[in-house]
């Protein structure tokens, strides 16, 4: 006699049909990046530069229609010392992300310096508004999951430039999902008020970068060269870093300067 399927579970063949397609998904992502790896300009780095270049260039329409309009408009609608503020108590956030990851790297300085800032900018700087600790004289190590991996021993892995988020590397985008976890704003409640702080915050980082991004236009022949050597030079810095192959040193150092208050 044979038996009949419970109700509601997935039959036998259902279950080969999705791992076909699985499959399939996986295989046709792995052609499409095997295709991207022959182009002409690829570097030993970018492998994948012809589809980066195509998805830098859909970024930028992204950034240039929405992003940099709205950070445009929030630069010159909102105070100086304001814009300050808000970048202080995100970056306060992220210190506690590096406390977590400094510790990981059994990387002590790093995590006692993340652990007093978080405690002294939290309790003394009107919850991280004000960046009390960097006027003490104690620096920011901001650390992420990535460098975390690469502290234990993962390669970067090629670069790749992702929808939105822009510049990463492959190591970098297999942290992300740890590095959202770590992410305090993602964790606030109710949705509507994390929803906001997610956009101020998108909002706050493309302001900060606004200035940046005209030097850049201004001085790079290849924007896209440019940028990804850059990144990876300073992504490497800090994995030696976080190795103790260099000197920890404050992650603002190599920054533009903070622009005048108004």
């Amino acid at each position: 006699m044979t038996p009949h399927p419970t109700p509601g579970a997935p039959s036998s063949r259902h279950r080969n049909v999705k791992a076909r397609a699985a499959t399939g998904a996986l295989l046709a992502l792995a052609l499409v990046l095997a295709g991207c790896a022959s182009g002409p300009h690829t570097s030993p780095n970018d492998p994948f530069e012809p589809y980066n270049r195509s998805m830098t260039q859909f970024n930028d329409t992204v950034d240039a229609a929405l992003l940099k309009p709205v950070a445009t408009a929030y630069q010159q609608a909102t105070p100086a010392p304001v814009r300050t503020g808000v970048s202080n108590f995100f970056a306060n956030l992220g210190d506690a992300w590096s406390f977590v990851n400094n510790t990981l790297q059994l990387n002590a300085e790093g995590a006692l310096s993340s652990f007093f800032r978080v405690q002294i900018n939290t309790l003394m700087g009107l919850g991280g508004v004000l960046d009390v600790a960097s006027e003490m004289g104690i620096e920011r190590h901001k650390q992420d999951f990535g460098l975390t991996l690469g502290r234990w021993g993962m390669p970067p892995g090629p670069y790749l430039v992702l929808p939105i988020l822009g510049p990463s590397t492959v190591r970098d985008t297999l942290a992300l999902p740890a590095d959202n976890r770590g992410n305090l704003v993602r964790h606030v409640d109710p949705v509507s008020a994390r929803n906001s702080l997610t956009a101020l915050r998108v909002v706050d980082v493309r302001a900060n970068l606004l200035r940046a991004g005209e030097v850049l236009d201004d001085a790079a022949l290849d924007k896209y060269s440019f940028t990804r050597d850059v990144f990876l030079q300073v992504r490497s810095q800090r994995a030696a870093e976080a190795a103790g192959k260099q000197p920890l040193q404050n992650s603002d150092s190599g920054m533009l300067p903070p622009e005048p208050e108004q």
